[in-house]
């Protein structure tokens, strides 16, 4: 076989294997969406029960619904970090100023789930980052 001709089949081959794993069935697409939905309420235990933090204050206390945290907004600006930051970096903030914990890492689940109800109950927004 020709190397053109090889290299034509393995690229064929690969935008095959790609163009199927987009492709989604309605089980699917269900299942993941309860996923997400049960990662979401689990972030909502979290926001409410002031567990993130060391004082007992919750996110709630200042964010009731995840009022004023608007995610579709990130990456942006914030002046509370002085830099273009993504939104775990500004729920870390949160945690280590008014709720007096620790950082949690942006693929710790517990963050997942905080970013998860955010998100869940801003869902429907345009996303318009870098906006204030």
């Amino acid at each position: 076989m020709r190397r053109s001709t090889l290299l034509l089949a393995i690229a064929l081959a690969a935008f095959g294997a790609s163009a199927r794993a987009d492709e989604f069935t309605r089980a699917d697409v269900d299942r993941y969406l309860k996923e997400f939905e049960t990662v979401a309420a689990e972030g909502r235990k979290l926001w409410t029960n002031g567990s993130v933090g060391t004082n007992g204050v919750a996110c709630a206390q200042c964010h009731p619904n995840a009022a004023n945290t608007h995610p579709e907004t990130y990456p942006k600006f914030q002046k509370q970090l002085g830099k273009v930051a993504q939104l775990f970096e500004m729920v870390n903030w949160c945690i280590r100023n008014p709720l007096q914990g620790q950082n949690l890492a942006a693929d710790d689940p517990r963050m997942t789930a905080l970013v998860s109800y955010i998100t869940f109950e801003r869902r429907g927004m345009k996303l318009t980052p870098g906006v204030h």
